[in-house]
């Protein structure tokens, strides 16, 4: 049987001072019973795990390499087996010669201890010799007290001596038993022997002149996989990444609510630590309740070895108690299983990108207010987004994009992340970590029931101020301050190796345990850095995401609006034909053409899918189009405020009167504008994307901050506007539907499907900057429909015109295609209801054979070719 390499394991300098009868303060003892047991000759043991100084050991008989019950552990330079029945055994080498065996074998709820002592070159007597000991949990020169019940009459010493005894086998050995209430522990000792005629005693220690010193209760664990995990024998293994700590100490609370951890376990560079992962396992992790980290490491300015105070997060715990909103407060991973959640019936929709409608939600804010009619323990919460199904699905929206639930600085708001494997208690009932993991779960099992996707935005780019990962590994986990921007302080190193392998795993387990179903990446420009902040044409992290076998059938979408800058940056993404992006350019195009400035063409190009960005290797369905977003003017107060920096930062206009007005006229106006952008978004090859309150006319007064924006008014739904609007997007929601062969499409349309006109079918004015008018025909592929004879049931051509002037437009229409006529659909300048029709309203005006129509300012029209005998 082949065994991988393991570190060889040495006893650090930090125990030289074990053992000795010197001690510090005294750590409280917990109950326990200790006897001195004698042995005259040792067992015969199979191989367990056998762990060398300067070298390796096998022991043990050739039966126990066949033995089935067995795991094989990979790090580097030390091989080992372990048997869960079997004892740990421990060899060192003493500073004059000869070997020291320990073997620490778990008998029930007992643990016996057995030192053994073999060639050992004297001046004296072996039999003479004696081992002074004591055991300790967090700091080697902290002894604990022990209790005997036998030859030491002080019940406060921390330190004993006890003679070895020879065996049949021509060694000297000891036998120690504890109690297993008393673990976990390390039991440090050194050897002593009396000189020949002198009543001095000479010290023998290991041959790094240090104590010799092994974990009871405790194991040297394993490296993989980081974080808390469970074995099926109920031993708990824990595992952190940290390259530059020089030690790190495991820190365990009873309680919750304590402020300093019960317990403290300072982890041994040669026994717990695999390369740059230190890990250790307990045999029973009661009566813990949570546990965090300490990291020791580096030089204070005068100086001296830094410890860090704080206890920190581990990085991948799943389950967080006390994740507060204020970063200071500790956060901590709780020792406990993810309940198994029943997932049966569950069907993940996968619905094609191009026939996704997606809303943008903020989980708190979108039922918070007490306008939600929901109790105060569902409101803001997981659960209130089930309770609210209904309202997506009158929109016609199969998707959520959901603002970042990683929990999160609460001064600066979502998208400043601490931790990345859990939901922010926040959005739980009750702020319950457990309950809260639940309860997104059934917000996603119910909306799937519904044929909605969860999509999540993660920020895994920058972290808060206070995040762990910068005390336990700042040079790893981020980039070296430069000249980079705003922000570099936290910037993520994201390419770096272990930092790409906490991404993957991050996404991985929400897609796993959470069922989600897509991910959207902000600031992904930041993703393309390499380790020194050059962008890299390959990145490592956004080609594994590309190719990631289980993120294959997940949605993944760049976002590269910076929260530190505001803005979005204009970056060339590198895709591998996976991933699609949050297409800025469509919002700067339309809201231009709206309020009159731009070309042409640039209109053009949006409402086909931007070819421009997607044109090489992916299609239209790539292309998340949108119109307003959290971190601008919601859409009422775009077409309201423009004054100042607004008009060139939000490219907004105010439609002639700044902010809230009585005058009818611009009440109209501001209505037409507000109906335009809804038309244009879902009328564009791509995405659409619907901003969360845009629907019921939510305003910010002005303020493009996402710290100004309110919680959702369900009173608001209620409102002639809302009506009118919700009812719109659901028309063009089972519009882009019922057309999925012009408006839904994975690929381009070729250009003979598409004609453009003026307003009298002549060319457009692509190069006039003050043309604001411009037509175009969408045109059926009758190549696949040749093989139907029923006229009737060919859906037809599609016409729509937009005139973004101040001026209104006679305008012609196409001759329709033989045996149809055109039917107006959508006029935006009319009055509800009569602005959209599902049927179609017929035109009347005719000239010289032609179709006309008369278009008001700042208005879009929709025409379908459908049959005369419907």
């Amino acid at each position: 049987m082949a065994t991988l390499p393991l570190p060889v394991v040495m006893i650090r300098t930090h125990f030289v001072n074990c053992g000795g009868a010197e001690s510090s303060k005294l750590i409280a003892p917990a109950h326990c019973v200790c006897r001195k047991r004698v042995t005259h000759s040792i067992e015969k043991m199979d191989k367990g795990r056998s762990i060398v100084c300067g070298g390796v050991r096998a022991y043990g008989t050739k039966s126990s390499l066949h033995c089935r019950n067995f795991r094989v552990f990979a790090t580097s330079h030390i091989s080992l087996v372990q048997n869960e029945e079997r004892p740990a055994t421990y060899l060192f080498r003493t500073e004059v010669g000869g070997h020291v065996k320990v073997l620490v074998r778990k008998n029930n709820v007992k643990y016996s201890v057995h030192v053994e002592v073999s060639s050992l070159q004297l001046h004296s007597s072996v039999d003479k010799l004696v081992m002074s000991w004591g055991i300790f949990r967090s700091d080697s020169s902290q002894f604990m007290p022990l209790d005997f019940q036998s030859s030491t009459p002080d019940a406060k010493s921390t330190t004993v001596e006890i003679p070895f005894v020879r065996n049949s086998l021509g060694t000297v050995a000891v036998e120690l038993d504890f109690e297993g209430s008393l673990t976990p522990f390390y039991l440090s000792f050194l050897l002593k022997c009396p000189m020949n005629g002198d009543s001095k005693s000479s010290v023998l220690r290991s041959h790094r002149k240090s104590n010799f010193c092994v974990p009871v209760g405790l194991g040297s664990g394993y490296p993989a996989p980081l974080g808390l995990s469970f074995a099926a024998d109920g031993s708990v293994n824990f595992s952190l990444f940290s390259r530059s700590a020089e030690g790190v100490v495991l820190c365990l609370y009873d309680d919750t609510k304590a402020e300093q951890p019960a317990l403290e376990i300072d982890l041994d560079p040669y026994v717990n630590r695999s390369g740059d992962i230190w890990h250790v396992s307990m045999d029973n992790a009661l009566p813990f309740v949570s546990y965090g980290y300490r990291c020791k490491g580096g030089i204070t300015e005068k100086g001296d070895k830094l410890l860090k105070k704080h206890v920190l997060l581990d990085p991948y715990a799943r389950i967080i108690e006390n994740a507060h909103l204020v970063l200071n407060s500790k956060s901590l991973g709780k020792i406990d299983k993810e309940p198994p959640f029943n997932w049966s019936g569950d069907v993940r929709p996968c619905i094609p990108m191009e026939e996704l409608v997606v809303y943008w939600v903020n989980v708190g804010r979108f039922t918070k207010h007490k306008s939600s009619g929901l109790p105060d323990d569902v409101a803001g919460t997981f659960s209130g987004i089930t309770e609210k199904v209904n309202h997506f699905k009158n929109l016609g929206v199969n998707a959520l994009l959901l603002e970042p639930i990683f929990p999160f600085d609460g001064k600066k708001g979502p998208y400043f992340p601490f931790h990345f494997f859990s939901p922010i208690n926040l959005f739980g009932p009750s702020g319950d970590p457990v309950a809260t993991s639940s309860s997104m779960k059934e917000m996603i099992k119910k909306l799937h029931a519904n044929g909605i996707e969860v999509l999540v935005e993660v920020v895994f780019t920058h972290t808060a101020d206070d995040c762990a990962l910068r005390e336990i590994d700042n040079s790893s986990y981020y980039h070296s301050s430069g000249d980079e921007g705003p922000g570099t302080k936290n910037a993520l190193n994201c390419n770096y190796p272990i930092v790409q392998q906490m991404i993957l795993d991050s996404l991985r387990y929400w897609v796993v345990e959470f069922h989600v179903d897509g991910f959207c990446f902000i600031n992904a420009s930041s993703l393309l850095k390499g380790f020194h902040g050059e962008l890299l044409s390959r990145p490592p992290l956004v080609e594994a995401i590309a190719f990631d076998p289980i993120l294959s059938k997940t949605k993944v979408i760049a976002d590269s609006w910076d929260p530190h800058d505001i803005i979005s940056k204009e970056i060339v993404f590198p895709h591998w034909k996976r991933w699609a992006e949050i297409n800025t350019y469509f919002s700067v195009d339309v809201r231009n053409f709206l309020r009159g400035e731009g070309l042409l063409s640039n209109l053009a190009t949006r409402l086909c899918g931007s070819g421009d960005m997607f044109l090489n290797g992916r299609g239209p369905a790539f292309s998340f189009n949108f119109i307003t977003r959290n971190f601008s003017l919601p859409l009422v107060d775009l077409v309201s405020f423009s004054s100042g920096k607004l008009a060139s930062s939000q490219l907004s206009w105010n439609c002639g009167e700044e902010g809230p007005t009585n005058k009818t006229a611009v009440l109209a106006r501001r209505l037409r504008q507000i109906r335009n952008f809804l038309f244009i978004l879902f009328v564009s090859l791509g995405v659409p994307v619907l901003n969360m309150g845009d629907e019921c006319g939510q305003s910010s007064g002005g303020s493009p901050s996402y710290l100004d924006r309110n919680p959702f008014d369900w009173n608001a739904l209620r409102t002639g506007f809302a009506l009118q609007t919700t009812q719109f997007i659901s028309f063009l929601s089972s519009l882009r539907n019922r057309r999925r062969d012009l408006l839904q499409k994975r690929s381009f349309s070729k250009e003979e499907n598409i004609d453009w006109h003026g307003s009298d079918l002549s060319p457009p004015k692509w190069e006039d900057p003050s043309s604001r008018f411009l037509a175009m025909t969408l045109k059926v592929d009758r190549e696949g429909n040749d093989l139907i004879s029923d006229v009737s049931s060919v859906s037809g051509d599609l016409f729509v015109a937009f005139n973004g002037g101040n001026q209104s437009e006679s305008i012609v229409l196409p001759p329709p295609p033989e045996e149809m006529e055109w039917l107006r659909l959508v006029d935006t300048a009319l009055r509800f209801p009569g602005f959209f029709s599902e049927d179609g309203e017929p035109v009347l005006e005719q000239m010289a054979g032609l179709v006309t129509y008369e278009m008001k300012s700042h208005s879009c029209v929709l025409f379908e070719a459908k049959s005369i005998s419907d």
